[in-house]
């Protein structure tokens, strides 16, 4: 298996077999997560910790390392948005107490660039890096709406993975979802992922006007006034956008 595949791909398998169910790993275990003989995966676990990719705690157990964070830091819907819309954030944080969150699109998922927990507990916890397909979130249903007629249709087509009783599963609605939220500038999703939790989201644009991030809040589902949500989560998307250099017309 190992022989048929060429050194990046086997490289880039090492650093695969960690995610957030995984943070830590032996050598035994990247060797199977990646497919990898345990003489390859041993030596390229040793070049990737030689570099910093990686790290060898106490236990022997390998980590994914600092230098590899500060590689991924120069991404620019990485730190440089999150640098940008922290204080939006913050300010929404500071008007609702709820929990807040950042977004954008990777193919057919959202991932998390940035999450500051409120006060309420609602089942749904998202860490950064954290990935949901993009029809059950609110930021995600505003970057699937904003993301052109032939991403949604390919999206639609294909099956739409199910969370809750309440999750969106039928094409033809999610149309109509998406339709809406192109119409009135914001998405609300509700027990889409967690029986107990909605979320208001909007669409973050840069310089030129497109779509390229989305924020949220997200609240518990009994206690939600989506009327005054509302504002509050466009004020943070319209501040967002400006520091990113938009300009309204």
């Amino acid at each position: 298996m190992t022989a048929t595949r060429s050194a990046p791909d086997r490289l880039l398998s090492v650093l695969a077999a960690f995610d957030h169910a995984h943070p830590a790993l032996s050598l035994t275990d990247i060797s199977r997560r990646a497919g990898l003989t345990l003489t390859t995966a041993h030596r390229l676990v040793a070049a990737l910790t030689e570099w910093g990719a990686l790290e060898r705690d106490e236990s022997g157990a390998y980590h994914v390392g600092l230098r590899l964070w500060e590689v991924a830091a120069l991404a620019p819907r990485g730190l440089a948005l999150r640098q940008a819309a922290l204080p939006y954030l913050e300010d929404l944080y500071e008007a609702t107490h709820e929990n807040v969150q950042l977004a954008v699109r990777d193919g057919s998922e959202v991932v998390y660039t940035e999450w500051l927990s409120g006060h309420s507990a609602v089942g749904v916890r998202i860490r950064v890096g954290a990935r949901w397909p993009l029809h059950v979130t609110g930021v995600g249903l505003v970057l699937l709406a904003h993301g052109g007629a032939e991403l949604q249709e390919a999206y639609c087509a294909a099956p739409l993975a199910s969370c809750t009783d309440h999750t969106i599963t039928d094409p033809a609605r999610l149309r109509r979802v998406l339709a809406e939220v192109r119409r009135t500038g914001v998405a609300v999703s509700e027990r889409q992922v967690t029986d107990d939790a909605l979320s208001v989201a909007a669409p973050v644009r840069g310089p030129g006007g497109a779509v390229v991030a989305a924020v949220s809040v997200v609240v518990p589902y009994a206690d939600a006034q989506v009327p005054v949500l509302v504002p509050a989560v466009r004020l943070a998307a319209r501040g967002i956008s400006r520091a990113l250099g938009w300009q309204p017309d």
